[in-house]
């Protein structure tokens, strides 16, 4: 679903006075790569999970500029006939490269490659970075999130608190890569098809005269899926004799209870107890209430009785840490037909990027079926296959770790051809389905909520090379200078 079918125009302006640039210059043909990547994982865990790449297909299938935006450009009055004329005319051109959906993915790794014409390639940067960051921010949270619940259902129910309408929207749809079962944003099930969820608010029991009247009338409306709202005046002395009171009366097929504030460990063992001895063992208990991983995990351990969890406003904004920081840089240029590497070099060496044409190898062990570590190569290097392939720490060099019995396999999938579409996106069922199926390819110790093991992102000898390289080069002209 795209919020708008023409979202050329949502990027920076400086991406437009760029293209200018390059066209009055005599560049606008010229080829470029870019990859975006991201540099630290949110929350301090061990993976992050790839998201937003049906949304990143559906704009670039939409790229064009309308003549409302041509003269609005022209009113800037910054731009040349030239160019203006050029965006009127504008034919998308570009090679695209991704990690699908689902995919656990690290720090440094160019998850979203592009290849074209300068112009077109940079004019991408803001929109690819805004849908991946965001939804892939969001599908980390509820993939962490959904593995505190330890198989408990998790609803996404943050629409309320998210940042505008595509973060609701779009959010909910990451949230559901990421193991949600559903969502309360109704939207999101019409587009997407992902199970709208949800019963009644407080506002249903201050509406009729008495809480069992309420509860009654909502069982008698309701009966195949009758959850009845328990603390909207006090959870074990009325809420939770009404809801008795009313399952019995009305035998709906489908029962449940939801516990929205309180102390949730201590009132559900409460609630339990209490159901099952009203002979209502059936009746599962659902809580919400400001939750994330650390609570969700903690009131397990204390031995909560929780069959669900609604979660809201943590997930949706991604609360701990709402920014994933993904970017976008300029990896290589083509000159005669001869590609030539770039590279930004930083005090930081953290920003450092790494330069040249590349593709991306998941290595995985044929005994256990886990992913070892990741290997980025240079476009033309062959896949790594034979036993004895030694990989090592781009950081630490000499921590290096020899390869036997492995199959590697290239994550990354073809979007686009010379502009033309080759990938169909999966259902988004499907992509659930998957993720979990690649996130059981990671070992425990990279799962860990807490100091997990580090999942090793090794650069392959050639490319390592190419940029040490770039960097001794960068550091003479510097010394020219002086």
């Amino acid at each position: 679903m795209a919020l708008n079918d023409n979202m050329t125009m949502l990027t920076d302006f400086y991406e437009l006075t760029m293209g200018n640039g390059y066209f009055e210059a005599g560049r606008k043909d010229e080829i470029a790569w870019f990859d975006m990547f991201f540099r630290h994982i949110p929350d301090r865990g061990g993976y992050a999970i790839m998201a937003g790449v049906e949304q990143i297909v559906d704009y670039m299938e939409n790229l064009h500029f309308s003549d409302e935006d041509i003269e609005y450009l022209r009113s800037k009055h910054m731009f040349s006939e030239g160019f203006l004329e050029y965006l009127k005319n504008f034919k998308f051109e570009c090679d695209v490269w991704a990690v699908p959906e689902g995919v656990p993915i690290f720090p440094q790794e160019p998850i979203v490659t592009v290849r074209g014409p300068v112009i077109q390639a940079q004019l991408m940067e803001t929109m690819i970075l805004l849908t991946i960051n965001h939804q892939s921010l969001i599908a980390t949270k509820a993939s962490r999130i959904v593995r505190a619940a330890q198989g408990r259902s998790v609803m996404e129910f943050g629409s309320r608190r998210a940042h505008g309408t595509a973060a609701a929207i779009m959010g909910a749809r990451a949230a559901y890569i990421g193991g949600c079962a559903g969502t309360a944003c109704t939207i999101t099930d019409r587009e997407f098809g992902i199970p709208a969820l949800g019963t009644m608010a407080h506002s249903w029991v201050q509406l009729f005269p008495s809480e069992y009247e309420a509860f009654t009338a909502y069982a008698k409306m309701y009966p195949d899926n009758c959850i009845l709202l328990i603390d909207t005046y006090d959870v074990l002395k009325s809420g939770l004799p009404n809801a008795i009171r009313v399952f019995k009366e009305q035998k709906p097929e489908s029962m449940g209870v939801r516990i929205d504030s309180g102390d949730i460990a201590y009132l559900t063992k409460q609630v339990r107890k209490r159901l099952d001895e009203a002979g209502l063992q059936d009746c599962k208990i659902t809580v919400s209430n400001s939750l994330d991983e650390y609570l969700i995990r903690d009131v397990i351990m204390e031995g909560a009785q929780i069959d669900s969890f609604g979660v809201g406003e943590r997930m949706i904004t991604a609360k701990s840490e709402p920014v994933f920081g993904g970017v976008y840089k300029l990896s290589a240029v083509e000159e005669n037909g001869k590609i030539i590497p770039k590279i930004k070099i930083s005090e930081n060496v953290g920003k450092i990027s790494n330069p040249a044409a590349k593709k991306l190898y998941r290595i995985y062990s044929k005994e256990t079926g886990k992913a070892e570590a990741d290997l980025i190569m240079l476009k033309d290097e062959p896949a790594p296959k034979d036993d004895g392939y030694v990989i090592f720490d781009p950081c630490v060099n000499w921590k290096k770790k020899t390869l036997n019995d492995y199959v590697a396999k290239d994550i990354r999938v073809q979007l686009f051809d010379h502009g033309r579409r080759v990938y169909d996106c999966p259902p988004i069922q499907e992509v659930q389905k998957f993720c979990k199926e690649q996130i059981d390819t990671l070992w425990e110790e990279t799962l860990r909520f807490e100091n997990p093991q580090r999942y090793f992102v090794d650069l392959s000898e050639g490319l390592y090379n190419t940029k040490q390289e770039l960097i001794h080069k960068n550091r003479e002209m510097k010394q020219e200078h002086k």
